[in-house]
């Protein structure tokens, strides 16, 4: 899966055309929680955290791969060697042999921008879907609780503007839906699972905000990057119908998805409080 319709220019500058953010300004730089670092654009699994050390040159660095996840190529400038992806290309950044900064002597030289930090130790790969219900706080605290469920972060998509800030969205200037990206381990749980919890944790009936939120920016929808994705909402949906349930989640095609700022990730835990308009009703 390829994610790059969903990507800030930010980030695009740095996968697809090869930029570099400036050191010391990546969010993994200081990382040293154990876990995995997948592709930004794929989700294929790269580096485990346990080959992470601290080089100080700026960026995050790693002295070894994930078998047969990054291939290397020479650098337009011949004297670098490029590292990528190996699944879809994106570019990461350079390696550098010969330093003696570990006792593997590599270093992969990575971009913050190129790569998700999730907690898992052993997952392989990665899939994702981005899902609004209403306050994006409350679909986040229960996305996180779903087994499979690797990260989830808060934003924006759907609309015109480019990096709106939290006040134009809440102003409904933007277009924008308050929405989370949920990455998950398709080992572990489906597209399907995943979406039918999402509908058990918000009113989809609702077509006018969500609980006592009201406004554009709290509608319910499902963006999807691929036709499987497509299909798999539609077919839960039918179901919902089917059982009697009113509808009125859109499904859209895959859009720019603007992170929030740091205050709003993981609101609800940072503050040790909890949804007041979500909570999970079965309905399958």
């Amino acid at each position: 899966m390829f994610k790059t319709k969903s990507l800030p220019h930010e980030i695009r500058h740095i996968v697809v055309n090869k930029g570099t953010e400036y050191p010391g300004s990546g969010e993994y730089e200081d990382n040293e929680t154990p876990g995995t670092y997948l592709c930004r654009q794929c989700g294929l699994g790269l580096f485990r955290a346990e080959h992470k050390f601290p080089s100080g040159c700026g960026w995050p660095s790693f002295d070894l791969e994930i078998e047969g996840a990054v291939k290397r190529i020479p650098d337009k400038d011949g004297r670098r060697t490029e590292i990528l992806c190996s699944r879809c290309d994106a570019h990461l950044g350079h390696v550098f042999k010969g330093e003696m900064m570990t006792y593997l002597n590599t270093r992969h030289c990575v971009n913050s921008l190129s790569i998700d930090w999730v907690s898992d130790t052993a997952v392989l790969d990665s899939e994702e879907i981005i899902l609004a219900a209403g306050c994006f706080w409350g679909v986040e605290y229960y996305m996180q609780k779903y087994p499979g469920v690797l990260k989830t972060e808060v934003g924006y998509i759907g609309g015109l503007k480019d990096n709106p800030t939290y006040k134009e969205v809440c102003n409904k200037t933007t277009g924008h839906l308050e929405a989370v990206r949920v990455v998950f381990d398709p080992e572990t749980v489906s597209t399907e699972q995943i979406l039918k919890y999402f509908f058990e944790i918000h009113d989809q009936s609702q077509n006018n905000g969500q609980g006592p939120d009201l406004g554009p920016q709290y509608l319910s929808a499902i963006f999807y990057y691929t036709n499987e994705q497509q299909n798999t909402a539609g077919n839960v949906i039918e179901l919902l119908k089917s059982n009697g349930y009113k509808v009125a989640t859109s499904i859209r095609e895959m859009s720019i998805f603007w992170k929030a700022d740091g205050y709003h990730q993981d609101y609800y835990t940072v503050n040790n409080n909890s949804p007041y308009c979500h909570s999970w009703t079965k309905k399958f």
